[in-house]
């Protein structure tokens, strides 16, 4: 039931995080910065970016995206509760109707997948109008399966019926008859959910997806009709399997319990005699071992029977032992250990989306398959995994406040050390005294512009020049009854003409140049009493802001070595849920392995007797 359902969520939790950052142009920088790590599949450091942001407000113009964004990720870590909360609040303020459509689709379907069917009928129920056409099947095949996993087969039939038209072979119409064929046969309706399963079964498959949902029809078909006592039927269905596939092994079992209730244990034997030489991990292989001695003795083969069932014994004692073995490992570590060297994933990164891929070094690693198989278990060691990753990031946050610590104490002694003489260069630059020059060449400028004197902006060659005329009229003056110095009067007055004429020609150039060097000089003097300033309130300030990193480092410190212990316990408690986990699985197969010895021993008294 859960084949189309249990495909990752990246891909989906991507479209959602699209759907929210790039609704728009990115603004904040802060916001770019939580996207640009979700798109490098850097999940924890984008939520952790995004949250850190959110706290110091940077983000007021993504706020909404920011919030579903946080949503998707939480998603993707399994945090259904708080991704809930989150939707729930966007649901009532600001949110668009598609983004929030989304967003319950995707968090009815983590709580699907994690067990949790009420949940997730709730969240789907939130689902509006606004959710796109390529999801609209694959919500109503999602609430389909909720339906089933509440024991609702009537709901999920009806819901189902307008999905499964027998013409279209789309590949959500294949799952939609599957699940609805199934969901009839369990709510009672056995004859149309077993026609439609037929049907299926019998359709051409073009991949090995297809394949694999027609092998399943058929097995539920041919066990369907094996509980209805239609043992013919169910061989049909049944002999449709392939041979190797996912499904084979059930399907040879079905097959020869299928022949054995036609009384036709002489056909029973093929089935059960491939499956009985496979992988003894796998239930149906241990009881097709002890079914072929059935049928023997049902076709009287007794001695060859006897023979049979005591191998089978020997088999199932020694896979008790190895079976005893293997819980032996696991309580001692070596499949958590195992697993997390075989299988690394990004040691920097925790994320919902790492997958199991190599089985670890143990002592019979094929009884780890079924184990790694469960979701329980797939679910488990993900957390175990994260809790491993948060214990790790608690000790570098940890090795990282000392190297802050220290470098707290650089600044402090570096600032202790150049304040004095920051401020005695501050106090030889003579600020007020320049400010006092300022102020006078400010208004003998302004003397100058108003009375148009080109003298005062005259060059110190122009001055010199101007001083020795002036000189040389007072010299005239005081000779001015001798005759031959009358030519020179002239001279000297035609010398001043010019001089004074230079002058006014260059006034406006250089009272423009004055007023641009003026304007220059009041732009860097506000510079430096701004520096004079600065330079007063670091000494004031800084010593504070000191102190308060000084706290904020202490604090930190604090939370850490409260966490960490809090994480170590947790780290020990789902190691110990995991070992049990999978020490449970074993036990049920020790236990069938009992089971199927007892049988094989009360079958060989019996044969005895005979």
């Amino acid at each position: 039931m859960r084949a189309r359902i249990s495909s990752t969520l990246l891909g989906a939790l991507c479209a959602l995080a699209s759907a929210a950052g790039m609704a728009g142009p990115v603004q904040a920088p802060h916001y770019g910065d939580g996207l640009f790590h979700f798109y490098q599949d850097h999940y924890f450091s984008s939520v952790t970016s995004l949250m850190v942001s959110q706290h110091f407000d940077r983000l007021p113009t993504h706020w909404d995206d920011a919030e579903v964004l946080r949503g998707g990720l939480l998603l993707s870590y399994g945090l259904h509760r708080e991704a809930g909360t989150i939707f729930e609040r966007l649901a009532q303020t600001s949110a668009t109707p598609a983004v929030r459509d989304r967003a319950w689709y995707y968090l009815a379907k983590i709580r699907y997948q994690r067990g949790l069917p009420a949940e997730a009928e709730t969240a789907i129920a939130r689902i509006g109008g606004a959710l796109p056409a390529a999801l609209e099947e694959d919500r109503a095949l999602l609430h389909a399966n909720i339906l089933m996993a509440r024991g609702n087969y009537a709901g999920a039939a009806t819901l189902l019926g307008a999905m499964a038209a027998p013409k279209d072979t789309a590949k959500s119409n294949r799952y939609a008859r599957y699940n609805l064929g199934v969901a009839l046969v369990r709510s009672g309706n056995s004859a149309a959910g077993s026609a439609l399963l037929d049907e299926l079964g019998r359709e051409p498959a073009a991949n090995e997806e297809q394949r694999s949902l027609r092998d399943k029809a058929n097995v539920a078909l041919g066990f369907a009709a094996l509980k209805d006592d239609r043992p013919a039927e169910a061989s049909v269905a049944l002999e449709r399997v392939r041979l190797q596939g996912p499904q084979s092994n059930k399907a040879l079992l079905g097959f020869g319990w299928a022949a054995a209730s036609q009384k036709q244990p002489k056909q029973a034997l093929v089935p059960w005699t491939e499956l009985a030489q496979r992988d003894g991990s796998d239930a149906a292989v241990l009881e097709a071992r002890i079914a072929l001695p059935y049928a023997l003795a049902e076709l009287g083969a007794y001695g060859q029977s006897l023979e049979r069932y005591n191998g089978a014994i020997a088999d199932f004692e020694q896979e008790r032992v190895r079976l005893d073995e293997s819980i032996g490992a696991i309580r001692a570590g070596k499949l958590l250990t195992g697993l997390l060297e075989r299988n690394p994933g990004d040691a920097n990164e925790m994320g919902w989306f790492w997958t199991l891929k190599e089985l670890p070094q143990m002592p019979h690693a094929t009884h780890l398959a079924p184990v790694l198989a469960e979701h329980e278990f797939q679910e488990a060691f993900k957390n175990y995994r994260d809790l491993q990753f948060l214990s790790r990031n608690l000790q570098d946050w940890q090795d990282k406040l000392v190297v802050f610590d220290d470098m707290l104490a650089n600044r402090r002694e570096a600032f202790a050390k150049r304040l004095p003489e920051v401020q005695a260069k501050a106090r030889a630059t003579g600020l007020a005294e320049l400010q006092t020059r300022r102020d006078t060449l400010a208004a003998e400028l302004a003397r100058a512009e108003t009375a148009g004197d080109g003298v005062a902006l005259a060059s110190a060659r122009e001055r010199e020049l101007l001083a020795r005329v002036s000189s040389a009229e007072q010299t005239l003056k005081q000779a001015a009854a001798e005759p031959e110095l009358t030519d020179a009067g002239e001279r000297l007055r035609r010398a001043s003409g010019a001089l004074n004429w230079q002058l006014a020609q260059a006034y406006p150039d250089r009272a423009w140049a004055a007023k641009k060097a003026m304007t220059a000089s009041e732009t860097e003097l506000a510079e430096a009493v701004q520096r004079d300033a600065a330079l007063a309130r670091a000494e004031r300030d800084e010593p504070a802001r000191f102190e308060a990193f000084a706290v904020r480092i202490k604090e930190l410190e604090a939370r850490i070595k409260a966490l960490t212990p809090r994480v170590a316990a947790l780290d020990a408690e789902q190691q110990r849920a995991l070992q049990d986990i999978a020490v449970a699985e074993l036990s049920g197969q020790k236990d069938r392995l009992a089971v199927y010895e007892t049988q094989a021993r009360f079958a060989v008294a019996q044969l005895q007797d005979r």
